[in-house]
């Protein structure tokens, strides 16, 4: 009886579980059709957009955190949005999760610098360019390649550009020049050059315009105009990008670009080059006291998140694990059909373990939260993918953590408990459970460490936790190795006080150490306590 209103409740939180996923698909079309105009950016490639904590300069909210978005991309989406009568709502996203972002219908525009390139074209729709732009290569001023006057004066220099863009195929055009692996987003690019790890990188001018303000040592050599360079006119533009099938609103788009004209467009460019965040900070402060005091907030709701997502995961994960071992260590029924049974669904379980653990939490962050999306049309809010991804995943440990700890019993235990008289359901939850879990502990702590450093990976879909909050911050604050090593040592706090609290557990649960099934009352004692009877 025990056993079917084990599966009556798992039907019904599957049941409830899919009521909330397509209520969350109606409530995010319900806004969509809200006059909400939904941006795709990174928020963190100033002066085209970056990230800020106050909504100062015309900035706008990014969807699902307290921080705003601004920069040049932003102030065109504002004039879009306001012919087109809508609210415009960042949505701030990794550079390589846009396009997935866009065709799973998670944002309505990709305005974020991008090049309307032959490859993307397949994927996407682009508006008609709102900027052209012309191709530089940025390096030091002191540099031996600060002087190149041709395409072969690059010849040993060790060059990079962003990952999944067109400037890293332009440094084929370079001839004897070294590509270097392509970097995640122009912070990696400006720390590398500035750190001397890469002679240069190649981008627009306008990046080396916003680079220079904030790092007087750099200089620009523009590629573009030496002899021997090419490069198609639509790739040297930028444009917005519009999910395939959706005419309308690329017909809108266009009617309102049409209307911003071009000395308005350098109008806001040069404001947002001047808007940019700024590096500078008082000498007389301190650089921590000084990162506080400006993106503290960020920091502890960064912090907040990471806590949420391994907490609310190691606990759902660990009745995930739960359920899976113990279904796992079923002994093999007599009845032929529910032995069968059983065996369909070890494999199904198996299968499930074996999948979530040999592959990445990042791959798994990805699927879940964009393929769901794009084929099975669910709009997952990126929290609650977080959580289920996080809890699947932790789930898939657990089960063998537990199944481990029940083989691990001695198996006089279960002859005990049989001999009592006891069915497989009362030896396992009164016998064998309490000790096998007891037996995990160090396991399940070991897994929620895991999991509070983990989380980073879930970046992939923006996640605003500790360390996507600390790139922001290292990208804008030009502090890198200041601001990495506060979150290091945040990391570290939280992982010791979790290691310290689960010990306290651990110990409370052993008991006394000089406990003894077989002895009286006066034989526990020590013998400082039993000094009187000698």
């Amino acid at each position: 009886m025990k056993s079917k209103n084990t599966w009556l409740v798992i039907l019904a939180f599957l049941m409830a579980s899919i009521g909330f996923f397509g209520n969350n698909n109606q409530e995010v079309q319900a806004a969509k059709s809200n006059g909400v105009l939904r941006i795709g950016l990174e928020a963190n490639y100033p002066p085209y957009n970056w990230t800020q904590t106050n909504s100062s300069n015309g900035a706008i909210p990014i969807e699902g955190s307290k921080t705003y978005a601004n920069g040049y991309d932003v102030q065109i989406a504002k004039l879009i949005g306001k012919k087109l009568g809508k609210k415009v709502v960042a949505v701030k996203t990794e550079w390589d999760g846009l396009l997935p972002a866009l065709t799973s219908g998670k944002i309505d525009l990709i305005i974020a610098g991008m090049s309307p390139t032959a490859e993307r074209r397949k994927a996407i729709n682009f508006s008609n360019p709102y900027r052209k732009s012309t191709f530089v290569v940025i390096t030091k001023s002191n540099s031996k390649y600060a002087n190149a006057k041709s395409l072969t004066d690059f010849a040993g220099a060790k060059l990079t550009a962003q990952q999944g863009t067109l400037h890293y195929d332009l440094i084929k055009q370079l001839k004897g020049a070294v590509r270097e692996n392509a970097m995640k987003d122009f912070a990696a690019m400006r720390q590398s050059l500035i750190s001397g790890t890469i002679d240069g990188y190649v981008a627009e001018d306008i990046e080396a315009q916003s680079f220079k303000s904030v790092y007087p040592n750099s200089t620009a050599i523009n590629i573009s105009k030496m002899p021997g360079f090419h490069v198609s006119a639509s790739d040297s533009e930028t444009s917005i990008g519009v999910k395939k099938g959706n005419d309308k609103l690329l017909a809108q788009v266009n009617a309102a670009l049409a209307t911003i004209s071009n000395s308005k467009r350098d109008q806001l460019m040069e404001t947002a080059v001047k808007e940019q965040p700024s590096t500078d900070s008082d000498k007389k402060t301190n650089w921590f006291v000084s990162t506080w005091n400006t993106y503290g907030s960020m920091i502890l709701a960064g912090v907040g998140m990471t806590l949420l997502l391994a907490l609310v995961g190691t606990i759902a994960g660990f009745f995930i694990g739960l359920v899976v071992g113990v279904i796992r260590t079923i002994p093999t029924p007599t009845s032929l059909l529910n032995r069968w049974l059983l065996k369909v669904v070890n494999f199904l379980l198996s299968v499930y373990v074996e999948v979530f653990r040999g592959t990445p939490m990042m791959v798994q962050a990805a699927v879940i939260y964009y393929e769901i999306a794009q084929f099975w049309h669910l709009n997952l809010n990126r929290t609650v993918a977080a959580l289920v991804i996080v809890s699947i995943n932790t789930g898939a440990y657990l089960a063998e953590v537990i199944r481990g700890g029940i083989m691990a019993t001695p198996k006089g235990q279960f002859e005990a408990a049989s001999a009592l008289g006891m069915t497989h359901n009362q030896r396992m939850w009164n016998i064998i459970l309490p000790q096998a879990i007891k037996n995990c502990l160090p396991s399940i702590t070991n897994e929620f460490i895991v999991n509070i450093k983990d989380t980073s990976v879930l970046s992939i879909i923006s996640v605003s936790e500790l360390f996507f909050v600390g790139s922001t911050i290292a990208s804008q604050s030009f502090q890198f190795f200041q601001t990495y090593l506060m979150i290091s040592a945040i990391y570290l706090v939280l992982t010791f006080s979790i290691t310290r609290i689960f010990n306290l557990i651990e110990k409370k649960l052993q008991g006394p150490k000089n406990y003894n099934l077989m002895a009286n009352q006066v034989q526990v004692g020590t013998p400082e306590e039993q000094g009187g009877n000698n």
